[in-house]
């Protein structure tokens, strides 16, 4: 199998398991769930590493210090292209306070123009996710689903057990604002 169709079949099962939520994913979903039951929310958080489309490595381990914010996306996802200017003009308000988003996107290589397209849109870095399993975080099922960590390296919102999959600025203010403060 090309590595294109491999990119395109990984596309259409996440646009599956997006249309038709849990009973999308067959065997791969007691894996996924296993993965995501392991994140504990206040336990050191899984390092996640994301190479931006400009080829530098960012490792979340790295940014001890920081508030850092993962955002999972694709091109093709209406809500996390409606979430996705929300998130950065947050992420340029706040980025003075010690704010890190990185965005991962989902996409395919072959779809690299519009990621890049996209992300010209957006104040923090972006990279395709190599796969759609990022080691400590299970298979990426669902999106738009986010993470965030402290600036001790602490897991403090577990983007599978939030019920609200997308960020508001109501959850922003919620979530992320009182951990730039400390």
């Amino acid at each position: 199998m090309t590595r294109a169709t491999q990119s395109r079949t990984r596309r259409d099962v996440l646009r599956g398991a997006a249309a038709l939520g849990l009973a999308g994913m067959g065997a791969a979903l007691p894996r996924a769930l296993r993965a995501a039951n392991a994140l504990r929310i206040g336990a050191p958080a899984p390092a996640a590493d994301l190479v931006t489309l400009d080829g530098r490595k960012i490792v979340t381990t790295d940014l001890k210090g920081q508030v850092i914010i993962l955002t999972f996306w694709a091109t093709w996802c209406g809500p996390c292209r409606q979430e996705l200017p929300l998130l950065s003009a947050y992420a340029t308000a706040h980025a003075g306070q010690g704010l890190t988003v990185l965005g991962l996107s989902l996409d395919g290589t072959e779809d690299l123009p519009k990621v890049q397209a996209v992300a010209r849109t957006l104040s923090f870095p972006v990279g395709l996710l190599a796969h759609a399993n990022l080691p400590g975080y299970g298979r990426i099922w669902r999106i738009p689903v986010n993470f965030t960590i402290d600036r001790a390296g602490r897991l403090v919102d577990d983007g599978w057990k939030d019920k609200e999959a997308s960020w508001t600025a109501d959850r922003l203010e919620r979530i992320v604002t009182p951990l730039l403060s400390r």
